[in-house]
Order: structure tokens, then C-alpha cells, then sequence
């Protein structure tokens, strides 16, 4: 298991929320996080690592 984190990115470019998981794999955090909501930019980190970013669909 490893823990991450999901940071919300605004419209202006600052992070508004951050929510932490624990998850077996980067495949699985990337799934989870797909869930949280399309209209904003999503990236993932493991600790220091980052992990992908996820533009808001359109």
C-alpha cells in the first residue's frame, strides 16, 4: 500500500483541496481520484513523487 495525495486545482491555478489515499497502485489512485470530479485539474502525488495530472474534461 502507498499513501497519496489528490490536490483540486482551480481555474486560477492555486489548490482549493487535498485529500489523502491510501491505494495499491498508481493505476488504482489515478481510478479513485477520476472519481472525485471532472471540471477541475487533478494531480496526484506519492510523497515527493509525482504521479500524473489530470486535465478537466471538456
Amino acid at each position: 500500500m502507498s499513501e497519496y495525495r489528490v490536490f483540486s486545482i482551480g481555474f486560477d491555478g492555486r489548490i482549493f483541496k487535498a485529500e489523502p489515499m491510501v491505494c495499491e497502485s498508481d493505476e488504482e489512485a489515478i481510478a479513485r481520484a477520476r472519481t472525485l470530479g471532472a471540471e477541475y485539474t487533478i494531480e496526484i502525488w506519492s510523497g515527493n513523487r509525482f504521479v500524473i495530472r489530470l486535465d478537466p474534461e471538456r
